[in-house]
């Protein structure tokens, strides 16, 4: 387990409608070569979503709810590592909210703005841990490597 402490960078993006959330996060991500990139806040909105529940093990991975409604962003949090780890929580038109793992088809309806961080001073990995059976957050110092 690393200590984790580092300086902060900020960076932020806005995604317009028809835009996937998912795959443009992990394209900003890649073309500014983020070590240890991880999601501060995010606001906007999405018109479908595919998520995976709660109750999934790594034997069985198919409790996948597919939304396909209007929805209002009311958290996305987790860290945007090549392997992404993200957890979403969307509201429909009455306010109910639905939540879950991050599979991707997060197609932005009005917009999404986003504000990314990285730990300066890391690098994050994933390995696969035998006790949970999925590929876990690995802390890495960041050591002689340009930042």
């Amino acid at each position: 387990m690393a200590d984790g402490g580092s300086a902060l960078r900020v960076h932020a993006l806005r995604l317009g409608p028809g835009q996937e959330l998912l795959s443009s996060l992990l394209s900003f991500v890649e073309e500014r070569k983020l070590r240890a990139p991880f999601i501060i806040t995010c606001v906007g909105s999405v018109t479908k979503a595919t998520l995976r529940l709660a109750n999934a093990t790594a034997e069985n991975t198919n409790e996948v709810v597919r939304l396909q409604e209007r929805f209002e962003i009311v958290s996305l949090v987790g860290t945007l590592n090549k392997d992404a780890h993200l957890h979403i929580c969307l509201s429909d038109k009455d306010g109910k909210t639905v939540g879950g793992h991050v599979l991707g088809d997060l197609e932005v309806f009005t917009t999404a703005e986003v504000v990314i961080g990285e730990a300066a001073n890391l690098r994050f990995s994933r390995e696969m841990d035998p006790r949970t059976g999925f590929p876990e957050l690995v802390i890495h110092p960041r050591q002689n490597e340009a930042v």
